[in-house]
């Protein structure tokens, strides 16, 4: 039982509700041994006071009790959601066991029963509540996921076995690894394949869009959140940390979280404790994070946009993902793979790519990277109507393309300029002509919203507009 008590976490509260006095001392020595917080009930009033005052990891309940029955706790929410219970019942009761499960309960014991039962049933009932919250951020693999790797990627795959093989050795408290990439190189796909061909393969793998976070929230979907917590939490909630709890979890587009986030970020890395919005205990969790960015975190950390401590907590195993338009000839052939998969999709087999369209293929700049290339197939397939792709608009659009912005006889003056101030002139332009809308300008400029309004704090500019 040794390996099983390891997983319940140190220090955790641990309501027992049992009016069977012997009974109760035998259960209450064996969860503190387990080094839980036992407060005892042995009536449906006592727990209820309790449930009041303390957030409890775990109840474990006894269904008949001299004044009543313990279902009524679970049919008035007496528990926050974070609350693990198992419910205990006397031989011949499952059928009230199971409409305490329907309730609520996680788990249920038969007596009599052994103490040394408990540890597996609280580690049931842990996992599956964190299964549930983790169900709903399994992103769902789409076109072009899975990831490829050719010749071009040859040293990242190198590189990727070395981390595994490092992992394989660890077991437990992996590193953070850092993706950076242009926005659609396939940094999702990696995080996946590291994740499956890890240690850790068989256990769930949460993927967030930091960037879709909501500012306010971000803290609360990371971490969790106890019942009134803040205005709108009516429920105590477990966060995407705790979900993840033994997996990984995928941070995609981390420099887009604010200040604050990232100071309780460093400190989860750090200890492997999380607490919860609202809560007053830590809790412990295990879950490998691999942090992804389509702008590279040291440039962020210059600008003051990113905290430099959680940079190079992050930075100790990095991977650069390349842009399209830097893997040669692996663009002709990730196009057929992408393009073998799209087809079958639509039901359009036997389709191939000629020669004249793989040129034109490999011409393009693909600013959008292997995403922007999913797409064109899938647009050729729908459109087209032979068995060969040629792409004849690639080099029309290409040749109606406007120049580029800097004029290319420009150079830099051998006296030299201040930077700023030529910064500070293309941010001028960029509000002007989005009409103040700091969004928009970040968009033309190619940097973040926090990375604009850094720049127009520091400078003691003021946006036009608020418009986001």
């Amino acid at each position: 039982m040794d390996a099983v008590e390891t997983h319940l976490p140190a220090g955790c509260e641990v309501l027992l509700l049992e009016d069977d006095a012997p009974l109760r001392k035998r259960l209450v020595a064996r969860l503190r041994a387990l080094g839980a917080e036992v407060s005892e009930a042995s009536r449906l009033d006592e727990a209820r006071r309790l449930a009041r005052t303390i957030t409890f990891d775990f109840a474990l309940l006894d269904l008949h009790l001299p004044d009543g029955d313990a279902l009524s706790l679970l049919r008035e929410n007496a528990f926050s959601e974070n609350t693990a219970v198992v419910v205990m019942t006397a031989f011949g009761g499952v059928r009230e066991a199971v409409a305490a499960m329907r309730l609520g309960a996680g788990d249920y014991l038969t007596k009599p029963f052994e103490p040394d039962e408990l540890p597996l049933a609280l580690l049931r009932c842990r996992q599956a509540r964190n299964s549930a919250r983790r169900d709903q951020h399994v992103a769902a693999a789409d076109v072009g996921a899975e990831l490829f790797f050719g010749h071009s990627l040859a040293a990242v795959r190198a590189q990727l076995d070395t981390i595994i093989a490092a992992e394989r050795r660890l077991g437990t408290r992996l590193p953070p690894v850092l993706v950076e990439g242009e926005t659609g190189t396939g940094k999702t796909a990696l995080a996946r394949w590291l994740h499956g061909h890890g240690p850790r393969g068989r256990a769930s793998f949460v993927a967030v869009n930091c960037a879709a976070l909501p500012e306010q929230l971000a803290e609360s979907e990371l971490f969790g959140h106890e019942r009134g917590a803040f205005t709108d939490a009516k429920q105590a909630r477990v966060g995407l940390f705790e979900a993840a709890d033994g997996g990984t979890l995928f941070l995609d587009e981390i420099g887009a979280l604010s200040a604050a986030v990232q100071a309780k970020l460093l400190t989860a890395i750090e200890d492997g404790r999380i607490r919860r919005v609202g809560g007053t205990k830590e809790v412990a969790v295990d879950a490998r994070i691999i942090a992804a960015n389509n702008r590279p975190l040291g440039e962020l950390v210059a600008a003051a946009a990113f905290r430099e401590d959680l940079f190079h907590r992050l930075n100790l195993l990095r991977v650069q993902l390349p842009p399209l338009r830097e893997r040669g000839e692996d663009v002709t052939t990730l196009a057929r793979h992408l393009l073998a998969q799209i087809a079958a999709r639509h039901r359009r087999r036997g389709l191939v790519i000629s020669a004249e369209g793989a040129r034109r293929l490999r011409a393009q700049a693909w600013p959008g990277n292997v995403r922007e290339l999913a797409h064109e197939l899938e647009r050729a397939v729908i459109f087209g109507e032979g068995p060969t792709l040629d792409f004849p608009h690639l080099e029309r659009d290409r040749d109606a393309a406007p120049a580029a912005w800097r004029n290319p006889h420009w150079r830099l003056p051998e006296t030299g300029f201040v930077l700023d101030e030529a910064m500070k002139t293309f941010i001028d332009e960029a509000l002007r002509e989005t009409s103040g809308n700091v969004s928009a300008a970040a968009r033309r400029l190619g940097v973040t919203r926090d990375f604009l309004r850094y720049r127009l704090e520091q400078s003691g500019m003021a946006p036009i507009s608020a418009g986001e």
